[in-house]
Parts: structure tokens; sequence; C-alpha cells
């Protein structure tokens, strides 16, 4: 068995590749287009010290917190188990891999689930 926490995960979701997400599972019309509206009106700035920065365009993350938010990171992670062989089980941004594991090739396909897991985060 394997945990794994996908670190700052809900901020790091980039937006273009959410919204060609939701086109993949036939989300579209105008719930696509209230989404998409939703996602790319979302500013922010930083205060260090009571200085403030200017405002800036936010180009990824889904807010924590929202209803919307926390939905859209699960289409988001969807195909976090495409083609792995052993179970996986996904809570928000805490994942868990787990399988029996009784010999050398077991724990090659283990493995090989684990690689497959980094190549996703690394897409």
């Amino acid at each position: 068995m394997c945990f794994l926490d996908l670190a700052k995960a809900f901020n790091k979701v980039p937006h273009k590749r959410l919204i060609e997400k939701l086109q993949k599972h036939r989300i579209g019309g105008k719930l696509k287009c209230v989404i998409e509206s939703w996602l790319q009106t979302r500013i922010q700035r930083v205060c260090i010290k009571g200085v403030m920065s200017g405002w800036m365009k936010v180009l990824s993350g889904v807010p924590q917190g929202s209803v919307l938010g926390a939905l859209l990171f699960l289409v988001y992670i969807n195909d976090l188990d495409t083609g792995l062989i052993n179970e996986l089980l996904k809570f928000a941004d805490d994942t868990k891999v787990f399988g029996k594991i009784t010999d050398g090739s077991d724990r090659e396909s283990f493995q090989e689930d684990l690689n497959r897991l980094v190549n996703w985060a690394d897409k």
C-alpha cells in the first residue's frame, strides 16, 4: 500500500486542461460557458506587511471550500487511475494505491503503477 498526497493540488489545476477534460466528459453548452467564465474571471493579489501587489489574473487552481471547486477537481483527476493494474482510492487530493504483493512480478507491476502516476502528474 502506498499513500500519496498531491501537494497543493487544488492550486495547480491548469484551467485550460480542465476545460479540455470537461469537454471530454461531454460537459458543454451553457454549463461549460458558466464554468469557464467562473474560472477565467478570477483575480488575486498579495499583501505583505501591509503592502499590496497589483491584481493578477488567476490561470490555475480551483477554489477550495466551494462545491464547484471540489467537483471540478474530481473531474480533473478522474483519469488518474487509467491503465493502473492495482487498486486506487481517491479522496480529494489524497490517493491510496494498494494491491497484494507476493512475488517480484507483483512488485514490478506496483512500481509500474507508481511510475504511471508520476507520469500523469508530470503531464
